[in-house]
């Protein structure tokens, strides 16, 4: 690895004789010749290495040593030192110096230290990015797709992260896009900081504002103290405005001022306040049809797309299904204390086949219902959500063993499994919590939170 090295030195015929020696092995040399200098010119520039004398007039180099490694810790730097002062160089190397070397210096020593130490720069450097590359590919875990749309958008996301770029997030509802805000924080330098999150459509406009930037107190009817907006509580780290599409035009005006100024005013108050926030949107609305339409402004709309997220539909991602739908058994078998091991070969094709007009929300919803449902190891078509078989299955018969349980909340659903198991097993509890997949103590457990009672259930199995 050849690097930028500074030589500090205030032996004008040594630090031309190192320059020299330096320069020949390619390296890019830049030389001062006190301490003092070699401070200033670490802060301002991007050294590789510092080669260093310990005895000069002004700032010797162990003061100098000790200074630079406060502001730049990992800067190796080599120390040069008479014999009579190695104790110096012992000190030195106490501080953090990578090494010393004693005068008069041997050439081939000095080009070793330097190639060693460049090496373990190099070394330093590639852990470093291989760190930031297994954080970052741990932060996007949670977004579970290999279609070639998906490892685009994530691809795209993951550049973006590190950056401080604001970031647009656009998509159908239920696609994942507070997945990738969270998964984009998570990757950034603000990673150690908060996000805010704020779903602009759930509040009015007077709400929204006192939300976004705070208020003093008085500043309206209830406002019986000062409070912090999110935008302050986002300070040092990332605000994730989601439906943005839905904020009106006067709230739009004084998010742009937010973003163009990067300050905020509370409600109430005529004095700015100095923000340091990243901000990342979302909407699952087209914001250039919005702007067209006059309900968005256009000078907004490009103070937000710096960079565009483009989430897929599910349906636009067919061959992800059969992981999500994994991931989803895998959750909620976990949940509801259930061993469900996958799928039988006509519920997956089912799965594959169907639009998926909630997208990933709707399919996470289906498994849940059906993890709850099924009487077995496997998920089978009868578990299904009958919009999903009606599409797939259009069969009267069939869909008449659905309709019974159509409408029904989830917990409807599973006392209803529960009762009609053991009217089967003619009140075995044992032979039902088998087919039903779950301990004997689970089984128990539900009867208590359904407030169920056996011999009601026989009883009325005889009727």
């Amino acid at each position: 690895m050849k690097g930028k090295i500074l030589i500090v030195d205030d032996d004008a015929a040594h630090l031309s004789m190192l320059q020299t020696v330096l320069k020949s092995l390619n390296h890019s040399i830049e030389c001062v010749s006190d301490g003092e200098d070699a401070i200033h010119a670490a802060r301002e520039k991007p050294y590789d290495l510092i080669l260093m004398d310990v005895r000069m007039a002004n700032v010797d180099g162990i003061e100098a040593l000790h200074r630079i490694k406060e502001f730049n810790p990992s800067i190796p730097i080599i120390i040069m030192t008479a014999y009579s002062s190695v104790d110096k160089a012992v000190e030195a190397m106490k501080l953090g110096a990578y090494d010393y070397l004693t005068k008069p210096l041997n050439i081939d020593e000095l080009k070793i230290t330097i190639e060693r130490a460049m090496a373990h720069l190099q070394l330093s450097i590639e852990l470093s990015e291989l760190k930031e590359k297994v954080s970052s590919d741990l932060n996007f875990s949670g977004i579970i797709g290999s279609s070639p749309s998906m490892k685009e958008v994530i691809n795209t996301a993951k550049i973006a992260a590190p950056t401080g770029a604001t970031i647009l997030i656009t998509g159908e509802s239920g696609t994942g896009k507070e997945l990738f805000a969270k998964a984009i924080h998570s990757s950034s330098n603000r990673k150690k900081n908060r996000l805010v999150s704020i779903n602009c459509a759930a509040l009015s406009e007077t709400l929204l504002e006192s939300e976004l930037f705070g208020h003093e107190k008085g500043a309206f009817t209830g406002a019986e103290k000062k409070r912090d907006g999110l935008f302050l509580h986002a300070d040092k780290g990332t605000i994730f405005l989601d439906e943005i599409g839905e904020i009106p035009l006067s709230m739009q005006v004084k998010l742009l001022r937010t973003i163009q100024e990067r300050e905020i005013q509370r409600v109430g108050s005529d004095k700015a306040i100095k923000i340091d926030v990243r901000i990342i949107v979302a909407t699952n609305k087209s914001l250039e049809e919005e702007v067209k339409n006059g309900n968005f402004r256009e000078d907004l709309f490009y103070r937000l797309n710096v960079i565009n997220i483009k989430v897929p539909s599910l349906k636009n991602r067919v061959e992800d299904i059969p992981l999500l739908a994994q991931n989803f058994l895998t959750k909620f078998s976990k949940i509801n204390e259930k061993q469900c091991k996958g799928f039988t070969p006509l519920a997956m094709d089912a799965l594959t086949k169907y639009k998926w007009p909630g997208n990933v929300r709707e399919l996470e919803n289906a498994i849940e219902r059906a993890i709850i449902l099924s009487m077995g190891q496997y998920i089978s078509e009868k578990d299904l959500p009958m919009t999903v078989m009606k599409e797939y299955l259009p069969d009267d018969n069939f869909q008449n063993q659905l309709l019974g349980i159509g409408g029904k909340s989830l917990n409807e659903i599973e006392s209803i499994a529960l009762v009609e198991t053991l009217k089967q097993t003619k009140g075995n509890k044992t032979e039902a919590a088998k087919i039903l997949n779950i301990t004997r103590t689970t089984l128990n457990n539900k009867f208590k939170k359904y407030h169920l009672d056996l011999e009601d259930i026989i009883q009325n199995d005889h009727d």
